[in-house]
């Protein structure tokens, strides 16, 4: 059964925050391996407010008039500065959320959407963060709620809040891990670039081989490479009986892919080797071995230097459990 996903749409939100939680969601459907949608994605709205350009291309359904029980509800952040005239403007918002937590709603907001969350009364004596610059003004209006500015995000219970900026990933690789698992959390991590403790992108990049183009001898090494990468010792071994120059190949090579054949080949030995990182318990040694590498030296060289990090590393960061 499809988790009841509901994303309100209040007075003064943030586009680039809903644009955001619409966007991981939607890959998390995408990714599930489920007939089912994972998520059953609504938008609710004022009365007042439903037009076609604030339903996002889903049907809009107005609080007033729905009695639809939801699993989760996401409150985005907020783009004006004056929260107080904010909330008043969202208010019919809060008896709706405080009956949908009643009826066993999880509640999440993110960046200062924490400030229309905490009018419910709901995050009293609750954990909870917003954007930085807000939290002077957000202890000065609910001195109940326990702030903790340095956090990226907390979750007290069913209550999740998020800070500013990129903690809104952080937030919603939690929710996704939740009701997804762990592999598709691995999977969005990567897709968004988004890295739950720190570094660098090239932590989540996935190499992902050039196949459209019409060269077919390019082609023939792609697919030499790409089936026999564990057991090649030189390139030569694979591209004699491809009727061209082995320098003629090189410049064909880099000019269709990118980049020359044996830098293809590490790419596609380091992919294969954060695959096993990634999904089984092989040791190091074992992963080394069936990557094609000899050189355990070489091999941690060669993928710190295209990963980011030691192969040790990475695995317990991206390890699928």
């Amino acid at each position: 059964m499809s988790t009841k996903l509901g994303l309100i749409i209040p007075h003064d939100y943030k586009l680039l925050s809903v644009a955001a939680i619409l966007e991981v969601f939607e890959t998390a459907n995408k990714l599930s391996s489920k007939a089912e949608k994972t998520f059953d994605i609504m938008i609710f709205q004022l009365t007042e407010q439903i037009t076609q350009e604030t339903s996002f291309g889903y049907k809009s359904n107005a609080i007033e008039d729905s009695d639809i029980a939801l699993d989760l509800i996401l409150i985005p952040a907020f783009t004006t500065d004056n929260m107080s005239e904010m909330i008043a403007k969202n208010k019919k918002f809060i008896p709706w959320l405080k009956k949908q937590h009643q009826n066993g709603a999880e509640l999440a907001s993110f960046c200062t959407g924490a400030f229309l969350f905490a009018a419910s009364g709901l995050l009293n004596e609750k954990l909870a963060t917003t954007h930085v610059d807000a939290c002077s003004a957000f202890t000065k209006a609910f001195p109940l709620v326990k702030l903790k500015p340095e956090e990226t995000l907390t979750a007290d219970g069913s209550l999740y809040t998020s800070g500013g900026s990129t903690s809104t990933f952080h937030l919603l690789i939690l929710l996704v891990q939740k009701y997804c698992g762990n592999e598709i959390a691995v999977q969005i991590a990567k897709i968004f670039s988004i890295d739950l403790n720190r570094y660098k992108q090239s932590y989540f990049s996935t190499f992902r081989p050039n196949h459209l183009h019409n060269d077919t001898l390019v082609a023939m090494l792609q697919q030499k490479i790409e089936s026999q990468y564990h057991s090649i010792e030189k390139l030569e071994e694979i591209t004699k009986d491809i009727p061209t120059s082995t320098r003629n190949m090189t410049r064909r090579f880099k000019q269709v892919t990118g980049i020359p054949p044996i830098e293809y080949l590490q790419n596609i030995r380091v992919e294969s080797s954060k695959k096993y990182l990634e999904q089984t318990q092989l040791s190091i040694s074992e992963i080394i071995e069936k990557t094609g590498y000899n050189d355990p030296k070489a091999f941690r060289k060669v993928f710190y230097k295209m990963v980011g990090m030691k192969p040790i590393e990475y695995r317990e960061k991206f390890r699928v459990q």
